[in-house]
């Protein structure tokens, strides 16, 4: 590396641009934004604009904290961009409708920074993917639009994010944070530029390639172990045993891990194996546990659902034209992000039984449940109503209701199923 391409590089004169302002990338602007010229960009105008008001529809960050990063801007722009030396990628890595890995995203955020990529620039990503997609599939449309040359006229790196929607202790800056980079210099330099803003500390990978393959094995493990647990539910559930009071009983022994039953969707743990496993089948290996581990956890929608039914006949509810609430459509607790969440599986299940099915989720926007998956939801819940409820996300506002007023929503006779735990083992009919 040239000396004219490490003065480039110093800390020092680090513009950035973060390219995508999702749940990622939000926060990791506003947190740069603190300390140094940050351009948050994202192709979605409105997003763009209600974030120049000051405000974060997806409540990870705060109006506050928004006004806190005197240093950011947003834009729509790439003109807006093209002064940064910078470039973070923080776009979704979703996978189609065939389980495949899909760098539409990605491979489109490429090309947006390679038209404004120069010499000396440093591009990193943080999106997941499979080892090896960073430099076999990104830089190749790096070098392309660019008319650059890797390592010799531009740099990449990269470091995978670790935000967990909703969660208010484990933030961006108090999570460890996995860096590397395209040569050892260029490596030290990213390294230097996330620790500047987490106090956690980061852990420097030796190459890219492990660091992508240490993220998408973080969210595989996960899943698997929670395909485990979901496994010895169903067994447990055929031997009328209480899933949660053996899971007590086990969790006394110190080296127990504290898995729970339940639906696996959102961004990561329901999208990441197949990163891998695609990225194995494509070397000529056959993955029989992670694709295992998937197949199950992606049935478990149809198995609520599927309990529930049995349920009702248990009760003598017939099932065609019974009514059920679900309460919760998010894909996780206590925040409105809908991506990839599986009680969509749950609906459509019960629907093909022939029940009426209304959605009811306090931390959505209606409009964009309509958008993402056709569903209207409802405002609120009729007493006495519903012949089945399912609690399938623990949103605080359920927890708060408690088992009776709960319980009131449905007929006198009707089958209430906690799939989260939410309620006593004893207010309700039903858990996995």
């Amino acid at each position: 590396m040239s000396e004219v391409n490490m003065q480039s590089l110093s800390l020092e004169n680090a513009k950035i641009a973060v390219i995508g302002l999702g749940y990622v990338g939000l926060p990791l602007a506003v947190e740069f934004g603190k300390h140094r010229p940050v351009v948050g960009f994202d192709i979605n105008t409105k997003r763009i604009e209600a974030l120049q008001a000051g405000h974060d529809s997806t409540l990870e960050v705060s109006d506050d904290e928004l006004t806190e990063a005197g240093h950011l801007r947003f834009s729509s722009s790439l003109s807006d961009v093209a002064g940064c030396n910078t470039f973070i990628v923080t776009v979704p890595t979703p996978i189609d409708d065939y389980k495949r890995p899909d760098l539409t995203p990605l491979i489109k955020a490429s090309e947006i920074i390679g038209k404004v990529l120069k010499r000396g620039d440093v591009v990193i990503y943080e999106s997941t993917v499979y080892p090896g997609a960073t430099e076999e599939d990104c830089v190749p449309v790096l070098e392309r639009v660019s008319g650059l040359s890797f390592n010799t006229d531009f740099f990449a790196g990269y470091s995978p994010e670790r935000i967990n929607p909703g969660d208010k202790t484990h933030r961006l800056t108090t999570i460890t944070k996995v860096t590397s980079g395209s040569t050892p210099e260029v490596a030290d330099l990213i390294n230097d530029l996330y620790a500047s803003i987490v106090t956690a500390g980061t852990h420097k990978a030796p190459s890219i390639r492990v660091a992508e393959a240490a993220k998408v094995i973080e969210n595989t493990q996960r899943d698997l172990n929670i395909a485990l647990i979901n496994e010895l539910a169903m067994i447990f559930n055929r031997m009328d045993i209480d899933t949660e009071a053996v899971l007590q009983a086990a969790g006394t022994k110190w080296n127990f891990l504290p898995f729970r039953p339940g639906l696996v969707g959102g961004h990561c743990i329901g999208v990441d194996p197949y990163y891998l496993t695609q990225k194995a089948e494509a070397i000529g290996y056959h993955p029989q546990i992670i694709l295992a581990g998937r197949r199950l956890n992606d049935g478990m929608g149809a198995y609520v659902a599927g309990q529930l039914v049995k349920g009702l006949l248990l009760k003598r509810i017939h099932v065609l034209g019974a009514r059920v609430l679900i309460m919760g459509l998010t894909f996780k607790e206590n925040c409105p992000d809908l991506r990839n969440t599986r009680v969509v599986d749950v609906i459509a299940e019960l629907s093909d039984y022939g029940a009426r099915v209304d959605v009811w989720d306090p931390w959505v926007h209606p409009a964009e449940a309509a958008n993402e998956y056709g569903l209207d939801l409802i405002d609120a819940p009729q007493l006495g109503a519903y012949d089945g409820i399912i609690v399938a996300v623990a949103h605080k506002q359920f927890a708060e209701m408690g088992a009776d007023a709960i319980r009131a929503l449905g007929k006198s006779n009707s089958v209430l199923f906690d799939l989260k735990y939410v309620l006593p083992r004893a207010a309700v009919d039903q858990r996995l």
